[in-house]
């Protein structure tokens, strides 16, 4: 038995004796016993009258037991550490010296394996058993790290399946605690390339997706090259304002048009906005540490009306954050005002789906939600030909064919593209953001026309709902925060609060205009399937599906 095991079963043996205590608490009696002990003995030791016979009398025996019994658990707590940090590594083969030899100089210590240690069973079969909950691990341990390991082995146990091939180690578990996930065993890896330079705006971008889908990258990247070799692209954003529809039940429909009409009243606004500013105002210093109070400030209420349910759509800016939870808490701010008059409402959901988060509907189409942008670029006709293989007039044919009339023959909603979703939802999980709300963030009509007496070509994205942020959620993440700072754009902009995550929008919305420009050119030049049958396929597996 090697000497991490060993110590490992006194430090179990030690925590088993002193479980009922603190440490502290056992270590403050293990160093009071050792001096009191120590006191008598050398009393007894120096008392010439009396002289020392066994068996021991009782005094001089719990003595003895005293002084063994906190040397030797004080000396636990240096031999163990010690144990563990310079046992010597196992040799496999028993023949080379230099393996059997204790290293001469310290060690970096080696990742935590993915099993626990003698003095982590209990607490893994308390798991299996169910009884300690798996999502106390980290209340109960004080330490994210080695929750997820017990957790990871506990599953193992219980399911009967390990996950060795899902990566543990690299994680900063703390960091996603109360944030990112719940009950973590481990992470997803994801490939993430780079396209570019996209040029908007007048300045060079190098946009990170995250993405296991070959070709999309490369598709992008050449609608970078094509753009920049056009003279770039040029954004515009229209509006910044997240949204959140509380649901209220009245007892008629009468009552239900009243509220709405106190709502809606400019006399009105005022005073429901000063309940709502007072506390987002607050939080957006919290998150954004900045002064000014011209961000998390409520900008307008839309209701509608069903029977005598009334739905009341609040709009407010959020500056760098995406926002979702500070307009759900100014939001609850106002409800409590309006209780006060018209105690007869009845709350049924803070969300009532008139928002609308995370699926695709008419009013983020017509009235925004999050940023909304548009992006144009005119592409010369040589570059079309050139970087593109294909020509203008087949580009605005199929546009017409393809992302107008086909998707209206679909019944689409906001889905008047190619593949907005494909590079939003990639730049989404590069970044940190929820990919979930790609659904809404999606929504794109791509247009495109002949110019300059139609040698050139002209196309533009308009983006109405695209909900990004550069604080908050994902983006506390290193890999998240390192793409984020690859673009300019990480963490909350100090001089000019809510700048980054506007950035980030127009960004993306560029980066679908890369992508649809070139996926309409494979699909014109007839060049989509054997692009994928070269980019997206791979030739390991199909090798061995053949053998």
């Amino acid at each position: 038995m090697d000497a991490r095991r060993i110590a490992g079963r006194i430090a179990a043996a030690r925590r088993a004796l002193t479980a009922p205590l603190p440490m502290r608490v056992t270590n403050g009696l293990a160093m009071a016993s050792l001096l009191l002990s120590s006191c008598d003995l050398l009393r007894l030791c120096s008392d010439r009258d009396r002289h020392l016979s066994f068996p021991l009398g009782g005094r001089e025996f719990v003595t003895v037991v005293c002084q063994l019994g906190s040397v030797i658990y004080l000396l636990s707590l240096i031999a163990v550490p010690l144990a563990q940090s310079e046992a010597p590594p196992a040799s496999g083969d028993g023949d080379d010296d230099s393996l059997r030899r204790w290293p001469a100089a310290p060690v970096a210590p080696s990742p935590k394996p993915d099993r626990p240690d003698d003095g982590d069973e209990e607490i893994v079969a308390a798991v299996v058993s169910g009884a300690l909950p798996s999502h106390r691990l980290e209340s109960q341990l004080k330490d994210c790290r080695r929750a997820a390991r017990l957790r990871r082995e506990a599953l193992r146990r219980i399911t009967g399946r390990g996950v060795e091939g899902l990566p543990f180690d690299g994680m900063d578990y703390q960091a996603i605690l109360g944030q990112c996930c719940e009950m973590p065993v481990g992470y997803v890896q994801l490939p993430v390339g780079v396209a570019g330079p996209l040029l908007l705006d007048g300045r060079q971008y190098h946009v990170p997706m995250a993405t296991t889908e070959g070709c999309l990258v490369a598709s992008v990247n050449r609608g970078c090259r094509a753009i920049a070799a056009s003279g770039g692209a040029v954004s515009v954003l229209l509006r910044d304002a997240m949204s959140r529809a509380p649901v209220i039940k009245l007892p008629s429909a009468k009552r239900a048009a009243e509220l709405k009409m106190f709502v809606e009243a400019p006399t009105n606004f005022q005073a429901l906005a000063a309940d709502f500013n007072n506390l987002t105002t607050k939080l957006f210093k919290m998150f954004c540490i900045h002064r000014s109070s011209r961000f998390g400030r409520l900008q307008g209420i839309q209701c509608a009306l069903a029977g005598r349910n009334l739905y009341m759509r609040f709009t407010c800016s959020t500056g760098d954050a995406m926002g979702m939870n500070m307009v759900s808490k100014g939001v609850e701010n106002v409800l409590g005002y309006l209780l006060n008059n018209f105690p007869d409402m009845d709350v049924i959901s803070i969300s009532g789906n008139y928002c609308s988060d995370k699926k695709p509907t008419a009013v983020n189409w017509i009235e925004d939600r999050g940023k909304s942008v548009v992006c144009e670029a005119t592409i010369k006709g040589s570059v079309v030909q050139s970087v593109l293989k294909t020509t203008v007039e087949k580009l605005v044919e199929l546009n017409i064919v393809k992302n107008l009339a086909g998707s209206a023959v679909a019944g689409a909603l906001g889905g008047f593209n190619a593949h907005a979703s494909n590079i939003v939802t990639a730049l989404f999980i590069a970044t940190g953001q929820d990919p979930a709300q790609n659904v809404e963030s999606s929504q794109c009509i791509t247009m495109l026309e002949a110019v300059n007496d139609g040698n050139d070509l002209h196309i533009s994205v308009t983006m109405p709902s695209i909900e990004v942020g550069t604080i908050g959620g994902g983006t506390c993440l290193a890999s998240q925060s390192a793409c984020l700072n690859l673009l300019g754009v990480k963490g909350s902009n100090h001089d000019s609060p809510g700048a980054n995550a506007k950035l980030l929008a127009t960004i993306v919305a560029s980066s679908v205009l890369a992508g649809e420009l070139s996926l309409l050119a494979a699909l014109a030049a007839g060049q989509l399937v054997k692009s994928h049958m070269k980019y997206n396929r791979s030739s390991k597996h199909v090798a061995k599906a053949a053998s």
